[in-house]
């Protein structure tokens, strides 16, 4: 296979991660971003954001001279070593206040793509976007580019997982192309070839669709059996037993029944709330989307609610939160179920101390008036009540013994159902999982 020389416009979860995978792959990629201090960074060996296994596969191929940096599009569509044949876009949509996507940034790359262009060109829309964003963009090629380059408009969805975001563009379970030419579409099979992964084809606006589809339907199954979470622990049933029961249904399957605290991170907090415009602008008032949403956010009700009813007056009272992050194996604290925990503690004059593996950092600057710890049980010395909120792995095998030592008052809250309750009872502990009796 010949190699594709490849730019990809954004250096976020999306675009870092899919740039160093397709030079991983084999092809030369230039990512480029405005911001001249993450391309420094970037420069210099390091990566803004936490994933696993990205850092060595960027100083691997930037080592190999397959993945580069520039600070401009038209620097990263006319490298030296050679033209841009793809442009990825990837950058952010983040949500109006109205719940519709932003699509200033991808507007702003659209055009400057049209500018930079030399040759034939496939522009692709990486970022989750709304349907018809591609039509738009085509419009605005059209518009700025004044010699009338030849070039085709394709949509692209990226189906990552933070925290195994590497793996999963390594090992799709399927690529979806939404394109508008033979050509196109031939020039995006020899981008995916060496993956040998199942790739359907379509046009660009179900392409588009395919994406926030996917996404609304899983933050539905969550809900869903967060739902179901609440009926459990009203009559006295076991959420994970019912689930086990589901997910063996072949129609049904396995994943994500897990109850928990809620969904977060950025994907699909903004997608549910997208598809929802879209569909009202069309005419279609998609009201479960709105329910799911809901239950999402009144799901973090179940810490605050066990706080009080262990803890009474809350004033003065310490509570130790474990994991800021929205999921394991990140850094990425947007739409985390933790924030809103923390704030409502805080309004009652809660003192609360949190500790997680990696996003203290970045929790610093949103998070004020928290101590933050070296570990689990610094984060638990004094604590009338300790919160599990995010499943790290080093959350999975607490010394009870010793959190009852540091802990003023033995309460555990586990919001993601990692132990065993009849277990950590027998140390002592008052404790309380989603969904369980």
């Amino acid at each position: 296979m010949k190699s594709v020389n490849i730019c990809v416009v954004g250096t976020g979860y999306v675009g870092l991660v899919t740039g160093t995978c397709l030079a991983e792959i084999g092809h030369t990629v230039v990512c480029v971003d405005s911001d001249r201090a993450k391309i420094k960074t970037l420069r210099a060996g390091k990566i803004p954001i936490h994933e696993d296994g990205l850092l060595d596969l960027v100083k691997k191929n930037v080592k190999a001279k397959r993945l580069l940096f520039a600070a401009s599009i038209q620097e990263g569509m006319n490298h030296k070593n050679g033209r841009a044949e793809v442009v990825f876009i990837a950058v952010g949509t983040p949500p109006n206040p109205d719940g519709s996507a932003d699509l200033s940034a991808v507007e702003a790359v659209a055009a400057e793509t049209a500018r930079a262009m030399k040759d034939y060109t496939v522009i692709v829309d990486k970022s989750t976007v709304p349907v018809e964003t591609g039509a738009w963009v085509e419009k605005t090629v059209k518009r700025v580019n004044k010699s009338r380059v030849l070039f085709d408009v394709a949509s692209n969805p990226e189906f990552l997982a933070e925290g195994t975001a590497v793996h999963d563009f390594l090992n799709p379970d399927r690529i979806v192309i939404g394109v508008s030419s033979k050509r196109a579409e031939r020039t995006l099979r020899r981008v995916y070839a060496p993956l040998k992964a199942k790739m359907l084809v379509t046009d660009v606006k179900s392409a588009e669709l395919i994406k926030h589809a996917s996404n609304s339907f899983l933050a539905t199954k969550i809900s869903f059996m967060n739902g179901v979470s609440r009926v459990c622990e009203a009559v006295g049933a076991d959420v994970e037993l019912v689930a086990k029961g589901m997910g063996l249904d072949k129609r049904i399957g396995p994943s994500f029944l897990r109850a928990g605290l809620g969904f977060g991170g950025f994907c699909f907090p903004k997608d549910l709330e997208a598809f929802y415009r879209i569909s009202n602008d069309k005419g279609f008032d998609f009201r479960l989307l709105k329910e799911v949403t809901e239950i999402n956010l009144s799901q973090k009700d179940w810490v605050f609610n066990h706080v009080e009813n262990e803890l009474w007056n809350l004033n003065g009272k310490k509570v130790a939160i474990l994991g800021l992050a929205f999921k394991p194996n990140t850094d990425d604290l947007r739409f985390a179920p933790s924030l809103s925990i923390i704030e409502r503690l805080l309004k009652h004059k809660v003192k609360v101390t949190v500790h997680d593996p990696v996003a203290m950092p970045k929790a610093k600057p949103l998070l004020k008036g928290v101590t933050y710890a070296k570990d689990a049980y610094a984060a638990a010395k004094g604590a009338d009540c300790l919160v599990l909120v995010t499943e790290w792995n080093e959350y999975k095998n607490l010394d009870f013994k010793k959190l009852a030592k540091v802990m003023e008052n033995p309460v555990f809250l586990d919001g993601r159902n990692v132990y065993n309750p009849a277990q950590v009872r027998a140390q002592g502990f008052t404790y309380h999982s989603v969904g369980r009796p």
